[in-house]
C-alpha cells in the first residue's frame, strides 16, 4: 500500500509547517523522510494519520483518506513518538489493550513482542525500559494489525548499533513482503542502507523526491548532494 500526498500545505497560525508537497512512498520499498529539525516531517506524517486537518491538499493511503479506511490498524501502523506509554503497566498488557481496541487477535501480542526483541521483557512495567526498549514497544504496537503501510518517525533513537541494524534487517524485510515503509529521519546516513526511496524537505518545502541512487546522480556524494538540499534558501 502506498502514501500519496497531494500539494499538502498545513498552517499553524502565521506559521506554514509545510507547503505545497507532493510525492509518492511507493509499496514495496523503505522511503526515507528525510530533513532537518523543523522541516515539516512530522507534520506530514500527522496529516497522513487524520491528526492534524491539511489546510489544503490531501494526503491518501491506497487512495483514500486516514478515516476513509474500512480497518486502519490493519492497513496503518504508526510510530510517531515513544511516550505514549501508561508507565505502571505491563508491555504485554499495553499491547493487549490496543490488540482488543482494534479487534486484532490476542495471539498478535507475543508475536509482535518476539519480533522486536522484547520477548523476555514482556512482563516488565514500561517505567523500567530505556528509551530503546520504548521505540521496539513502540514499533510493536505498530506491527500489531500486520499493516500493509508504515509510517515511523525517528524509530532508530535509543537504540545501540546493534539495534540499529536490527532495525534496518527488519525494514528491509517488511518491505520485501510488499509492504510500504515511510522512515522519517533527520540525518540521510541513517536511513541511506536502507532506503530505496527517498523524500527531502527544508523549510516545510518539497527539495527532492525519487531513487536514492538519483539523489547522489543530482549533486555528487550523497551528503553532499543531501546538504546542499537542506540549506537551499526558502
Amino acid at each position: 500500500m502506498e502514501l500519496e500526498v497531494r500539494e499538502l500545505t498545513k498552517e499553524f497560525g502565521a506559521v506554514t509547517a509545510v507547503r505545497d508537497v507532493s510525492f509518492t512512498a511507493p509499496a514495496g520499498m523503505v522511503t526515507g523522510l528525510l530533513g532537518p529539525n523543523g522541516s515539516g516531517k512530522t507534520t506530514t506524517l500527522r496529516a497522513a494519520l487524520g491528526l492534524v486537518r491539511p489546510t489544503a491538499g490531501t494526503a491518501l493511503i491506497g487512495g483514500v483518506p486516514y478515516h476513509g479506511l474500512a480497518r486502519p490498524r490493519r492497513s496503518v501502523g504508526a510510530l510517531l513518538e515513544a511516550t505514549g506509554f501508561h508507565p505502571g503497566r505491563r508491555a504485554r498488557d499495553h499491547l493487549r489493550v490496543l490488540a482488543a481496541a482494534a479487534g486484532l487477535p490476542d495471539r498478535r501480542v507475543d508475536e509482535v513482542l518476539a519480533q522486536v526483541g522484547l520477548a523476555e521483557a514482556a512482563d516488565r512495567r514500561v517505567r523500567g525500559f530505556s528509551l530503546g526498549m520504548r521505540q521496539r514497544l513502540g514499533l510493536a504496537a505498530a506491527l500489531l494489525g500486520e499493516p500493509e503501510l508504515l509510517l515511523l518517525d525517528e524509530p532508530a533513537n535509543g537504540l545501540d548499533p546493534a539495534g540499529v541494524a536490527w532495525l534496518r534487517g527488519l525494514l528491509r524485510e517488511l518491505a520485501g513482503q510488499g509492504r510500504g515503509v515511510v522512515v522519517a529521519s533527520h540525518g540521510l546516513a541513517e536511513v541511506a542502507q536502507t532506503a530505496d526511496h527517498v523524500v527531502i524537505l527544508s523549510g516545510g518545502r518539497l527539495r527532492f523526491a525519487g531513487p536514492l541512487r538519483e539523489l547522489g546522480a543530482s549533486g555528487g556524494a550523497l551528503e553532499s548532494a543531501f546538504l546542499k538540499l537542506t540549506t537551499a534558501p526558502a
